[in-house]
């Protein structure tokens, strides 16, 4: 095979791949297919989240426990309070991580200040609140409460879609229209959210204001959420929001709105937001939301308790019950975002490996890096002579370029 027949050769299979690359990047801008691909699912090396026994532990700056948590956290990840407190992951060392503490989020202090005047709207007619309807499912459908369910853990039908299930009645006792898809996506692990986003997916056909996944910590101690709220032992929930989706801004103002409105109607029953690297579908929808009701140990009729408060502020938030949504107030909004960063960071990621396989390609038919750069030099020549001979004669000059014949 001759040197020229060996460049065409690499030149013909990084044109083939990076034809492949702009096909998924513009799949990527069609929403059918951005629906159904996510680089996270092909990338996704991560530590299980919400894995019984396995948690972390947050402190501040000066030592004092912020939050617990049964997930990996990465430098980066920040923790909300329900007072507004902000924080930032500086440190991570084992189970246990550090964050400096930025201050007071001025949207949720705003919301905390709008809500607080803020009464549950009246129902209208059935019209009025059809308008808008809401979508429920579960990522880690194993989950469970050892109080209630005997284990934490029960394949394909955990004690977690009895909590969904509260929420469902909630809203649908309001006239909300709910759609709930209990399809199963065991095993336990990362590649779930991977399953759940066709699920995810096909809920969004029907154009929901809202889409919510519902889950249960595995911290073991059950008194971090356990709580009494309105004369009722309550587990709290978290809100989660993944940083690494191009809908985070929006997804993190619904989760402030949400976590006000509910703390407003019943005071801390959502403890926290936490916005952790990974994007949980949450780039499907501006308002999807993660919601974990509290852990392995606390019992289902307290995580049901927890969720049903939660779901009373739901249509406030989204106006669906009213009619009008709650206008935001004057602080800091969340900027919009049209999902074309995440669509480009996708086609980074395949132009590079274009690029590495291209090199490898031409190192293994040239047998060393000399070569390769010879390889390519005479690649640059052979387009130059293809692009710019012609174009470089003066017009009426004769044309003296040799006529070069058949490469091959």
């Amino acid at each position: 095979m001759s040197k020229i027949t060996r460049i065409k050769n690499a030149a013909v299979v990084f044109l083939i791949i990076a034809t492949v690359a702009v096909v998924l990047f513009s799949a990527t801008k069609n929403s059918r297919f951005q629906a159904a691909l996510t680089t996270a699912g092909f990338f996704n090396k991560e530590t299980p989240d919400h894995l019984t026994g396995m948690f972390t532990t947050i402190v501040d700056e000066e030592g004092n426990m912020l939050s617990m948590m049964s997930r990996t956290i990465f430098v980066g990840d920040e923790l909300y309070t329900s007072e507004g407190r902000s924080y930032r992951i500086g440190k991570v060392q084992g189970e246990r991580a550090e964050a400096k503490f930025l201050g007071m989020d001025p949207q949720i202090v705003s919301y905390n200040e709008l809500y607080a005047g803020q009464v549950a709207p009246v129902a209208k007619s059935t019209a009025e609140q059809r308008k808008g309807n809401i979508a429920v499912y579960h990522s880690h459908t194993d989950e469970s409460y050892v109080p209630t369910d005997g284990t934490e853990s029960i394949p394909f039908k955990g004690g977690i879609y009895r909590v969904g299930k509260v929420m469902v009645d909630v809203l649908q006792g309001k006239g909300i229209q709910v759609n709930y898809d209990q399809t199963p996506h065991d095993p336990h692990d990362n590649n779930a959210y991977v399953r759940s986003r066709r699920t995810a997916a096909n809920l969004l056909k029907s154009g929901p204001a809202a889409i919510f996944d519902i889950h249960r910590d595995g911290v073991p101690d059950p008194t971090y959420y356990r709580a009494e709220i309105d004369g009722k032992k309550v587990a709290k929930l978290r809100l989660v929001v993944g940083r690494e989706n191009p809908k985070m801004e929006a997804n993190m103002d619904f989760a402030k709105r949400m976590m006000s409105a509910a703390n407003n109607m019943h005071p801390k029953v959502v403890k926290e937001i936490f916005v952790g690297k990974g994007d949980y579908n949450q780039d499907l929808m501006h308002t999807a939301l993660l919601i974990e009701a509290g852990t392995h140990t606390n019992s289902g009729e307290e995580a049901e308790r927890g969720v049903s408060m939660f779901s009373e502020s739901v249509p406030t938030v989204l106006g669906i019950t009213g009619g009008t949504p709650v206008a935001p107030p004057s602080a800091p909004a969340a900027k919009p975002t049209t999902g074309a960063g995440g669509a480009w960071k996708a086609l980074g990621w395949v132009l590079g490996l274009t690029v590495v396989g291209g090199v490898g390609y031409l190192l293994i038919i040239s047998g060393n890096w000399d070569n390769v750069k010879k390889n390519i030099s005479s690649f640059g020549r052979e387009i130059t002579m293809l692009g710019g001979r012609r174009a470089a004669r003066k017009p009426g000059a004769r044309d003296e370029s040799p006529d070069r014949g058949d490469d091959t």
